[in-house]
Formats: C-alpha cells, structure tokens, sequence
C-alpha cells in the first residue's frame, strides 16, 4: 500500500491546527502517530491491497521462477505475528512471505465442538474469525513498531538526529501480508460458497482456497475416502468465489482451485452429458463400468450408461457412491485443473499429492501447461508426508537404478527411519534434496507458493513437549531459561520483553497523549522488562 508520508500528513493535520494543537489540547504530532500507526482501516482494505501484492509476485514468479513465495499454516494471530517478525529479521522484509490459513488447524484447534478431524467439523464462522484475529495481531506488530520508531524521533536532539527518525518512520515496512484462506469445500451448495466468501474476503483474505469434495463428505486431503463433484458442480463454485470478490471491490481476488482427484476414486453423482466431450462426459468416461450381459442383466432401479456403442452399468457402492477406474487419478488431475483454469477462472493450483515428488508434480504440470501455458501451482509441503522417510526411499531407488549402490548397501522400508543413516551419503544427500526441494520444485513443476500447512500445529506440541520434559523433570528452572528464554534473548526475538510484545508501551504513548505529566505509566523503573533493555 502506498501510505503517506510522516511529512505530508503533518502538513495536512496542521492546516487545520496551525498552533500545533486542537482546541482540546492534542498535540499534532500524536494525530500523526495515530494516523501512521494505523497502517489499515479497514479489512477489507487489506484483502483489496494484499490482492494486489499476490498479483505483483505471480508476474514476478513468471518472470522468473527463482522468485517463488513462501508461507507457514497459523493457527492464532500470535503464531503469524512471530512468523512475520522473525522473516523480517532475517531478510529485512517480509515481501515474498504469507500466511496461510488451514481448514485442518481450525478444525482441529479453533473449534468450539472440541478438537475434530479435517472434515468441515467446524463452524463456518471460525475461519472468518481467525483471518480477523491474525491481521489484528499484525496490524498491532506495525503498531507496536512504530511507536518505537516515534519514540526515537521524540528523543531526538538535533535535525539530523530528527531526519533519520523520520525517514525510519516513513520507510517502515508493514507486517501485513496475503493470506491464503481455506474454505474447504465451499460448507454447502454454490450460495452458501459465496456467501461464506464473502465473509472471509471482509474479513481481510485476498486468496481463497477451494477444494473439489464433495461438502457434505469433505475429508482430508491425507485420508481415504475422498469423493470429488463433477467439474460442472467446481466450477459453479469458482465462479462463486469470484463474484464474492467483484462484489466487494477486491478486483485482483485469487482463487486456488484444488484438486484431491489424485487420491480421490469416488464421486457422488454422474452428470448429464450434453454432447461428445463435454465436461459431464469427460468425467464419466473415468467411471468404473460392467458391461450387460445375460448374466448381468440391467435390474429395476439401476443405472445404465451408454458408452463406446453400447449400454453399461456404472459400478456402484452399497452407499450410493460410483467408483472411479483404479489408476486413473492422474489424468483426471489434469483434466480437473484445466478446466479450472480455462472454465473455473481459477489464477492458481493445487495438486494434492500422497508423496513428495518433485518428477510426479512436474509431469502432471507439464501436461497441464500443454492447454494452459502459464499454469502456476501452490503446494502443500504437508506434515502428512514422512519427509525423512520418502526422500530416503528415492535416492535409495535412483541410486540402485544407476548402479551406484548394491542392494544390500541401505535396508529397503521403514527402517531407513533409523538415526544410524543421518551420517550417511544417503542420509546426507536426501537432507540435501530436502533443502532445494522447494526450489527445485518451484523450478521444474511450476509451484509459485509453497507452504506447510500445519507446522505451528506440530511445533506447539514439539516444543511443549520438551520444556515440559525438563521442567517437571530433573531440570526445573534450567529448563525454562535453557530453551526458551535464553534463546529468546540470544536470537533478538522480542517477545522475550512480553510486557512491550502486547501493547504496554503503546498503553503509556496513549496516556502521554491524553494525559501529559499526569499519566500513570507501566514503563517506569520497577518494570522488569527494563532487566532485558540492553538486549
């Protein structure tokens, strides 16, 4: 977004109070914090120019590929503020970096129904609301750092001194990014998908991920049991989609159209077909047939197609559901993106895949750009996957294929889990392809987002685990200050002054504003967070 300068604004505040006060008393230096520390408005001002930057780097990434983006799946405000600040102190920005915003985190951790499987368990609400707390707690980031930033140009003694600040003022960068937003199956019918979009776009969400389930049966993407609608039922939803996003101004609006056909071998119902090669027929002609013989007669009730010149039953499950011909995931994969793109006007994809295979993706991307050549790719670099265990497994296989290795060098299986193969080529060539996978991926099969989708869910666990581990062990005390705030303080992260992380000393610039001398500040010299100053 393009904001005001720190000059400009005081120019226009004090046009209007030239004696550098209000009739009230306040100070137009504090009207032009205010107004700078309040970096948005609106929400939905947010989705309208975080839109805008997802559509910046797209054209980026098509440029070149090197320039692909990044997120990490957050399931609090606070887990996407610290994600934010700790890439903004390792790169100096934030740009190329999002939030993504996982059904499966909601479910499983912001449900008031208790913790539930991925299965649009949660109420249709909870979403919205997490892409409402996550953009409270960055726009409190830009908060917090910029009445710091005021702090230093308050202090300042000379008009050099004066400048500097005011140029860190209006060079801040926000720490508002684009968040990718998952509306799983679209929680009922095309209406109820838009009118949920809807929701989530007001509610700050410039990107909209979509999945081709069927709602009322909607699993995770990482279980059996997947149903997918036909194309025409997607598409509807797409279009859905989209039409939330004109409706509300948000004109450069992503979606992500995502596909689970590669593990899905289900589909609810059977289309009707207009003509040859229409979209229901080219659905159909995946599905599980058997022909009708004497000894497998048409029966009252049953369903018979007409395929090839003749009459045949679609297979049929005791449930109601047609299965899919076994092998097939892959060609309707590429068929349900294409049509996504070219009838859906989806601008991204998302192929849901059973392993990490840089060679499968980039295969199935190939075919898909034959009909759409600019065809780009978010990727889920799920926690699903055993990431140590499938690499091992492919350069295991590669190697043996080229001769490199003999059989018996490395065990086939599981066993290539065990901590005796780190130090080893394998184990070391596989951490290799680990680190550039992202790259490689984003290079060879077209992803231009990669994320986990997960991550804060297994890094909480993770590291509760271990503080508990040594607290209510042998370690007490050492524990806490061993793994938690000691590297608080030795890698810069500031939460390690929490009393400053949420807010204290915007709470004193407040009542410096409105009270003057007479404020009563929590920042005083029996602070405790005045111990870590010099850190």
């Amino acid at each position: 977004m393009s904001r005001k300068t720190f000059s400009e604004i005081h120019a226009e505040v004090s046009s209007r109070y030239p004696s550098g006060r209000t009739p009230g008393g306040v100070s137009v230096d504090d009207i032009v914090q205010l107004r700078l520390q309040n970096t948005y408005d609106t929400h939905l001002d947010i989705a309208r120019d975080m839109a805008g930057v997802m559509r910046a780097d797209m054209a980026a990434y098509d440029a070149d590929a090197a320039q692909f983006t990044q997120s990490l799946g957050c399931w609090s405000g606070f887990h996407a503020q610290q994600m934010i600040k700790a890439v903004k102190r390792l790169r100096g920005t934030a740009r190329g970096t999002y939030v993504y915003l996982s059904g499966w985190m909601v479910a499983g951790l912001r449900n008031r129904w208790g913790h539930l499987p991925d299965q649009s368990m949660h109420e249709k609400t909870a979403v919205a609301d997490l892409i409402q707390e996550i953009y409270v707690s960055l726009r409190q980031a830009d908060e917090v750092a910029l009445n710091d930033l005021f702090k230093d140009l308050k202090a300042a003694k000379t008009e050099a001194e004066r400048a500097k600040a005011i140029a860190a003022i209006d060079g801040f960068e926000s720490h508002v990014v684009p968040i990718i937003a998952d509306i799983d199956a679209g929680f009922g019918n095309e209406h109820a998908t838009y009118l949920l979009a809807k929701e989530l776009i007001k509610a700050g969400a410039c990107a909209l991920q979509i999945e081709n389930q069927v709602s009322d049966a909607k699993q995770c993407g990482h279980q059996d049991g997947k149903v997918t609608v036909p194309r025409e039922d997607f598409i509807e939803k797409l279009r859905a989609c989209r039409l939330a996003f004109e409706e509300l101004g948000v004109d450069d609006g992503v979606i992500v159209a995502r596909t689970d056909s590669l593990g899905a071998g289900l589909t609810q119902k059977v289309p009707v077909s207009q003509r040859l090669g229409d979209l229901a027929a080219e659905y159909i002609k995946w599905l599980k047939v058997e022909p009708i013989t004497e000894a497998n007669p048409i029966r009252e009730g049953e369903l018979a197609l007409f395929k090839d010149g003749q009459f045949v039953k679609p297979a049929r499950l005791p449930n109601g559901l047609f299965p899919f011909q076994e092998n097939t995931g892959r060609q309707r994969v590429i068929e349900d993106c294409i049509a996504s793109l070219t009838q859906g006007g989806a601008d991204l994809l998302w192929i849901e895949t059973d392993t990490p295979n840089v060679d499968e993706i980039a295969g199935m991307v190939a075919e898909i750009r034959k009909a759409v050549p600019n065809a780009k790719l978010t990727y889920n670099n799920s926690p699903s996957f055993n990431w140590t265990l499938n690499l091992r497994k492919q350069v295991r296989a590669q190697w043996l294929a080229e001769g490199s290795i003999a059989e018996a060098d490395y065990p086939d299986g599981n066993e290539l889990m065990k901590p005796d193969f780190d130090d080893t080529d394998l184990g070391r060539e596989a951490d290799a392809r680990l680190q550039r996978f992202q790259t490689d991926i984003s290079a060879r099969a077209g992803v231009f987002h990669n994320l986990i989708t997960l991550p804060t869910f297994h890094l909480t666990a993770k590291s509760v685990d271990e503080l508990s581990h040594g607290y209510f062990g042998e370690e007490k005390m050492l524990a806490y200050v061993k793994t938690v705030q000691r590297q608080e303080i030795r890698r810069g992260i500031s939460a390690v002054k929490h009393q400053h992380e949420v807010g204290s000393d915007l709470g004193d610039s407040f009542k410096e504003m409105v009270a003057g001398e007479r404020a009563l500040k929590a920042g005083g010299h029996a602070n405790t967070m005045n111990q870590f100053a010099a850190e």
